[in-house]
C-alpha cells in the first residue's frame, strides 16, 4: 500500500480548501490509540533516550490492520537536575503502528526507535546542552555559546521540511535554526530585540541553569526579553502558504513574564519561510494564554507546549500546568488542553515599537490598541473517560498509569477515511525529562526519583 509523504498531502489539501480560522472547531472523536517506550531506553549512541519536545511526522498509510508511519521526535537539552550538561543533542525516529480501536477502548500502538542523529554547527560540532555563557560567533550569526567553544542549544520544536531538511525551534536564543536532513547547521534566525533576553543592557542567553562549576548569571532573571527557560516551544510549518509560525512559552520579562501570574500575553511570530535561510518576519501577534485556578483559588497561566498546523490551514495550541503528574510532586494535573488558535483578527504588531523597548503588556495589561488573538478548547486531556479507555488517568492513584507531567509534541496526518475525508489524527508525545532510575548520559550513570515512560496518545478529530 503507497504511503502518503504528509508534505504533499497538506500542500494538496490546503490548496484546495483554505479555511477561515473562526469556522467551527474542530470535533474530538476521542483517543483511538496509546503507547509507551520504556523510560530506560537507549538511543543509537548507547544514551538515555528522551522523549519528546517537539514532533514531526514523516509518512503515513492505512493498512489493513489499522494504521503505520514515523516520525521524528525531538529531545530538549538532555537529564538535568542541579544544573545542565554536555549533552550532545540530536533528533530520534520512531516508528508507529496500531489497529483500529475496539468499542469503548484505545488500541495499543507499537512504538520503535528506528535512529538517532546528532545536530552540529556548520562546523560539524556536536551541539551542546549546557547553559550558554557566551555569544558563539562561529555561526554566521550571535548565537548561545556554551564554555566548551559549542552552540548551546535547548531544542523545543521540530518541522521537516518537503526537501527533508529541518526546522528547529530552541529556547536559549530564542532562535530558529535550519539544519541539514542529516543534521548539519544550515543558518540560524534571531526573533525581534522584544524577545531577547537582556542583562545590564547586554544579550545574555543564560538561562539560570549553570553547568557545573559555571557561575550564574548576574542578574538572574534577564531584565527584558523571554523569560528563562520560556523560548519559542511552539512551531508549526504550513506547506500552502510556506508559513513558519513560532511561539513563546509565556510572555516576555516586559510584557508580564516576570510573574507567573501575569505572563499570559505571549506572542506568536510568522515568518515567510519560502527561503528558510533568510526568513522574513510577516506578522506578529498577542496570544492570551489559558488561565486557571489552582486548589487554593489563586489564578496561574498555563503556558503553552506545542503548536501544529491542521490541514485546512488552522492551528492547534497545546497548554498546561506545572508540577502535576507521574514523575513529579503533584498527582493531579489541572489544566492540560490542546486550543485551536485564531489569528484572524488579531493585530499584527511585526516591526511596531512593541518589537522595540515599549512593553506590548506591562505587568499583564495588553496595551488598548491591540486586540489579541483568540483560544477555544478542541482536546481536554485531563479527561479521565477518555483516558480509561487506554488503561490510564489524571490524578490519584500516582502511579506509571497517571499522565506525566509534560506533554510537549504534537502531530497531525490524515485519518484516510473515505467516509470521513475530513478527519485527521492527532499524535501527542510526552516530554519525560529523562526520568529513568537507570540513566546514562555524558558517560555516568545517573537515577532519577522515578520511571517515566515516554508515551504517545493518539486522537481522532472531524474537521467536518
Amino acid at each position: 500500500m503507497k504511503i502518503l509523504p504528509l508534505s504533499i498531502f497538506s500542500v494538496t489539501l490546503l490548496a484546495g480548501a483554505m479555511a477561515s480560522a473562526a469556522a467551527d472547531l474542530p470535533i474530538n472523536k476521542g483517543l483511538v490509540a496509546a503507547g509507551r517506550l520504556p523510560a530506560d531506553l537507549l538511543d543509537s549512541f548507547g544514551e538515555t533516550f528522551g522523549s519528546g519536545s517537539g514532533m514531526s511526522v514523516i509518512d503515513w498509510k492505512k493498512t489493513d490492520r489499522g494504521y503505520e508511519g514515523s516520525f521524528l521526535l525531538l529531545p530538549d537539552r538532555g537529564y538535568n537536575v542541579e544544573g545542565t550538561t554536555d549533552y550532545r543533542t540530536r533528533v530520534n525516529r520512531l516508528s508507529i503502528a496500531f489497529a483500529a480501536p475496539e468499542a469503548g477502548k484505545a488500541a495499543v500502538a507499537e512504538l520503535k526507535l528506528e535512529s538517532t542523529v546528532l545536530l552540529t554547527d556548520k562546523s560539524g560540532k556536536p551541539m551542546s546542552g549546557l547553559d550558554p555563557v557566551a555569544v558563539n560567533r562561529d555561526n554566521g550569526a550571535d548565537l548561545p555559546g556554551a564554555a566548551t567553544g559549542a552552540v548551546s542549544l535547548d531544542p523545543e520544536a521540530i518541522v521537516r521540511l518537503p526537501d527533508g531538511s529541518l526546522m528547529i525551534s530552541d529556547e536559549y536564543g530564542p532562535a530558529v535554526y535550519h539544519f541539514t536532513a542529516d543534521g548539519k547547521l544550515v543558518s540560524a534566525t534571531l526573533p525581534p530585540p522584544a524577545l531577547l533576553p537582556m542583562r545590564k543592557g547586554a544579550i545574555n542567553f543564560s538561562s539560570n541553569n549553570p553547568g557545573v562549576g559555571a557561575p550564574k548569571p548576574d542578574p538572574e532573571d534577564p531584565e527584558t526579553g523571554r523569560q528563562n527557560n520560556q523560548g519559542f516551544e511552539g512551531m508549526a510549518f504550513n506547506p500552502a502558504t510556506r508559513e513558519l509560525t513560532v511561539v513563546l512559552q509565556s510572555a516576555t520579562r516586559q510584557d508580564g513574564g516576570d510573574k507567573k501570574t501575569t505572563r499570559f500575553n505571549t506572542r506568536a511570530l510568522v515568518y515567510d519561510a519560502a527561503d528558510p535561510d533568510a526568513l522574513n518576519l510577516k506578522a506578529e501577534y498577542v496570544v492570551p494564554l489559558p488561565t486557571f485556578k489552582d486548589g487554593e483559588g489563586k489564578t496561574l497561566v498555563a503556558a503553552q507546549s506545542e503548536l501544529a498546523v491542521l490541514p485546512d490551514g488552522r492551528l492547534l495550541l497545546l497548554s498546561r500546568d506545572s508540577n502535576n503528574g507521574w514523575g513529579v510532586k503533584g498527582d493531579t494535573s489541572l489544566y492540560r488542553r490542546v486550543d485551536l488558535l485564531d489569528l484572524a483578527g488579531a493585530t499584527n504588531i511585526a516591526g511596531t515599537e512593541f518589537d522595540g523597548g515599549k512593553p506590548v503588556a506591562p505587568k499583564g495589561v495588553l496595551d488598548p490598541s491591540v486586540t489579541p488573538a483568540t483560544l477555544a478548547t478542541v482536546v481536554d486531556m485531563n479527561d479521565n473517560a477518555e483516558l480509561n479507555k487506554a488503561g490510564l488517568h489524571n490524578g490519584a492513584p500516582h502511579d506509571a498509569s497517571d499522565l506525566s507531567e509534560k506533554w510537549e509534541a504534537m502531530g497531525v496526518v490524515p485519518a484516510l477515511d473515505p467516509e470521513h475525508p475530513n478527519d485527521v489524527l492527532l499524535l501527542i508525545a510526552n516530554d519525560n525529562d529523562f526520568m529513568t532510575t537507570k540513566g546514562h548520559q555524558v558517560g555516568a550513570d545517573y537515577k532519577a526519583d522515578a520511571d517515566v515512560d515516554t508515551m504517545v496518545l493518539v486522537y481522532r478529530l472531524s474537521l467536518d
